[in-house]
């Protein structure tokens, strides 16, 4: 586990930085799915980017379906509030 500092620094753990080849000045791109932040290094932007887009489209998904339950949920109450 790691901590957050004042400045917002991570600290990454030696394990995982020597695992996924992280070294000093490297970068580091931070996605958000849903409420999942996942941590990439940045080797190619060619590499990054399906990879984005996956997530992307992981993230509009679950907001569709969030969304679709919202509605069948609020049109659910208006047929008992109606019978």
């Amino acid at each position: 586990m790691t901590r957050i500092t004042s400045k917002r620094q991570v600290t990454i753990p030696k394990a995982i930085a020597d695992r996924y080849n992280i070294r000093e000045g490297d970068d580091l791109a931070f996605l958000v799915a849903g409420d999942a932040i996942y941590i990439l290094p940045v080797r190619s932007r060619t590499k990054e980017r399906p990879m984005i887009e996956r997530l992307a489209n992981f993230d509009a998904a679950t907001k569709r379906q969030l969304t679709r339950q919202r509605r069948s949920a609020s049109r659910r109450v208006k047929l008992k509030r109606t019978r």
